[in-house]
């Protein structure tokens, strides 16, 4: 489907005309003329950009991108702001307000295009973040709630061989952030440590190509950084070509410190929202498959592995062992001491279970007490070796809890199995190192027992 535009205003003949022109495009347009309504159709029906005139009676375009930008379900939508005023009062009052960007009464058709497909393409890339996000949440492995974003403290790198311009830019923009000046962009984009949250690039520069300093930061380590291109007014189709290879705003000369230090700010927490959204889906997976008391590997990763790796084995791969550990007499911990000093123990179990295992095996905690060690490339003797050594190491020293006022002497019983050849399955595998743990259990605990097939 076609990128979704809202367009807002009071004037019919107006709303009649970018909706021609858009359709013409293969826009999907919805239109209406009073900023209420633009309110909760933009919240119904979440439009990939937002076309706001300015000039309307009752609330207008300002406040109207000030609701928009403060709902949460709206606040991702890039507005751009259409209006007659080409002060610079107009535009500050506008980005302060959230815009993303102007365009002037009458409509250049070309800038219109690029910056409808510079703005409609960035939002498709949040969109993609929030669906994955939400997916997370619903499966129940979100993390934590919103955050406040801040626009200030953003690392900045200017990119220009005019000195004096750069230097300008630079005393602007220091107050609220972390600067630096590079006139070589070759240099810049190669030596930039660390995350980005702006990029700022003379396309006019004389000692360098501007475009191709962009094109270049869009597909290298700092691709996510947003870039603010300095361009004369003039030259059109340099500023077009600018938001084609991946600028997200221009800014025209001469430089208004006032719309420099708004922009940017309107780019850095655009950069940081996206931020918060992808550590979110990293934390999100993180969590979809690790232990939280633990930090070990849960049972669905666990599951996942060893299918993998038990599939190959039965096709001539090498074989997979698995250990089953089950601590003994834990119930009583829990009985006796409490579930926090339960939890204690677990958690103490598993470093010493992942210190002592090699950096190939997975160790994972499948629930309450029972912990699976999946062992790549592992035979039934190496596996007994390796569970030998975690045995006597869970034994020799005692677990300390209660803030060290109590000490519990554990003890575990270990199953081992391996793979045997094409007809073995991981529930089979299992099935057999389970066999070993009752075995060592029934044998008086604290025992290791390998199971052949």
């Amino acid at each position: 489907m076609s990128a979704r535009i809202l367009v807002v205003d009071d004037v019919d003949v107006n709303v009649r005309l970018l909706e021609a022109k858009l359709t013409i495009e293969y826009y999907d347009v919805l239109t209406c003329n009073d900023g209420a309504t633009a309110l909760d159709l933009a919240t119904e029906h979440q439009p990939d950009m937002i076309l706001l005139d300015v000039m309307m009676p009752g609330m207008d375009g300002f406040e109207t991108c000030r609701r928009l930008k403060a709902r949460a379900e709206t606040r991702h939508i890039p507005v751009v702001l259409v209006t007659a005023l080409d002060g610079r009062e107009d535009r500050i009052r506008g980005l302060e307000a959230g815009a993303d960007d102007f365009l002037t009464k009458p409509i250049d058709d070309v800038v219109l295009f690029a910056r409808v497909k510079s703005l409609t393409r960035l939002k498709q890339v949040m969109d993609e973040l929030r669906e994955r996000e939400e997916s997370s949440r619903r499966m129940g492995v979100d993390g934590e709630g919103g955050a406040r974003l801040r626009s200030e403290g953003g690392r900045v790198l200017i990119i220009d061989d005019d000195a004096s311009q750069a230097q300008t830019i630079a005393a602007e923009l220091g107050r609220e952030h972390r600067v630096s000046i590079e006139s070589d962009p070759e240099a810049a984009l190669a030596t930039a440590k660390g995350p980005l949250d702006l990029i700022i690039v003379n396309v006019s520069a004389e000692s360098f190509d501007g475009l191709r300093v962009v094109a270049l930061a869009k597909s290298g380590d700092a691709r996510r950084a947003p870039i603010l291109a300095i361009v004369e007014p003039k030259e059109r189709p340099r500023m077009v070509k600018a938001l084609e290879l991946g600028a997200t705003d221009i800014l025209p000369r001469p430089i208004d410190p006032e719309e420099l230090s708004a922009r940017a700010r309107t780019q850095i927490r655009r950069k940081r929202y996206t931020d918060f959204l992808r550590q979110k889906l990293d934390s999100s997976l993180e969590m979809a498959v690790t232990d939280a008391l633990t930090g070990l590997h849960n049972r669905r990763y666990m599951t996942g592995q060893l299918q993998a790796l038990v599939g190959r084995a039965a096709h001539g791969g090498a074989t997979v062992a698995v250990l089953v550990l089950d601590i003994d007499h834990f119930k009583s911990v829990n009985d006796g001491f409490g579930h926090d000093a339960g939890d204690e123990v677990l958690a103490e179990f598993a470093v010493r279970l992942a210190t002592n295992v090699r950096a190939v095996d997975v160790p994972c905690r499948m629930g309450g007490e029972e912990f699976v060690v999946v062992m790549p490339g592992a035979s039934l003797e190496d596996a007994r070796i390796v569970a030998e050594r975690i045995r006597r190491d869970i034994a020799s020293a005692p677990f300390r809890v209660m803030g060290g006022k109590e000490l519990l002497t554990i003890t575990i019983s270990i199953g081992v199995a391996a793979t045997t050849g094409a007809g073995d399955t991981p529930e089979a595998l299992l099935k057999r190192a389970d066999e070993g743990v009752y075995e060592a259990k029934a044998g008086g605990r604290n025992k290791v027992i390998a199971k052949a097939a």
